[in-house]
């Protein structure tokens, strides 16, 4: 976890279903306990009626600006309209400008449906919420963290050169463009967070997930195995246990300790796998925000340690 604080972007991604909202959740709760002003964020979905980092958090909803949730904790969704609203503000010579092309109904439809342009629009947005600043000059938010919707969305987010600046690569958009990029490959300010099951396909799908994460530069700053059952056995206990149950018919508990056995052929495979730091994080039986809650007093204890 030392590795994270510093960091600026926190990107969290993940296979659907290994609990990376939780993760995201649990780090910004975490770093604010910590001292941090944190702000949490999702990828705001057209039409979304749902949000997933809001049931993690406990609250009523996600709104598109920053608004306070607990001390050092704020939330926000990282919606590619706004950001493609910031950014017309800021290349075109008035603001109301900007606010008119985005009300035209052809333009709106135009920035989120053409390729690589929602994902200029959040890029954009993530970058207006990293320059913030307060009235001091010190920034608005110390580190940003980012509960990724899908596995392949980090890997679009770096992948907007290879298309958008083939076609645009001068003007205020490459420069935009550059710039983001500049924040996602920076590994003082950026690093991406893997979140994984002790499961051989969730193991597969974060294995090929890194790979293709530092194809494309972006620092990999840690990888959690979320949801790893308590192994209470030494390596001879476990070897005794196994050998007494294969003597035995289907004995209650069998299947916990072939769940155990699962995770530890699946926590060597990331080690071998894996440079960056390997978080293991155990199963907790809460759900909602008290566990969130929990992981983050776990991560704090083990910080501690």
């Amino acid at each position: 976890m030392k590795r994270l604080l510093p960091l600026r972007a926190v990107l969290v991604t993940g296979k659907g279903g290994v609990g990376k909202t939780t993760v995201a959740a649990s780090l910004a709760r975490f770093a604010a306990q910590s001292g941090k002003r944190v702000l949490v964020t999702e990828i705001a979905g057209e039409g979304a009626t749902s949000s997933a980092l809001a049931d993690a958090l406990g609250i009523a909803g996600v709104q598109e600006e920053p608004h306070e949730i607990a001390p050092n904790l704020r939330v926000a969704a990282l919606a590619p309209a706004l950001g493609h609203q910031r950014f017309l503000r800021d290349v075109l010579p008035m603001k109301l400008l900007a606010d008119a092309a985005m009300r035209a109904g052809a333009i709106r439809r135009f920035l989120s449906a053409a390729p690589t342009f929602p994902e200029m629009g959040v890029l954009y947005r993530l970058l207006d919420l990293v320059r913030a600043k307060r009235k001091d000059g010190a920034d608005e938010h110390e580190m940003i963290i980012v509960d990724l919707p899908a596995t392949g969305h980090a890997l679009a987010l770096a992948q907007i050169p290879a298309s958008l600046l083939r076609v645009i690569p001068t003007g205020p958009i490459a420069a935009a463009v550059r710039e983001g990029l500049e924040l996602l490959r920076d590994p003082a300010r950026t690093g991406a967070v893997v979140v994984t099951l002790p499961e051989t396909l969730p193991v597969s799908e974060a294995i090929e997930l890194v790979q293709g994460i530092e194809e494309h530069r972006i620092p990999l700053a840690q990888l959690f195995v979320n949801r790893v059952p308590f192994d209470p056995f030494s390596d001879e206990e476990r070897e005794f246990v196994r050998s007494v149950l294969d003597a035995r018919p289907p004995t209650l508990g069998e299947r916990t300790l072939e769940r155990i056995d699962r995770a530890r052929v699946a926590l060597g495979r990331v080690a071998e796998a894996v440079s960056a730091p390997i978080g293991v994080l155990q199963d907790v039986w809460l759900d909602g925000p008290r566990l969130a809650e929990e992981m983050a007093s776990l991560m704090a204890v083990e910080e501690g340690a």
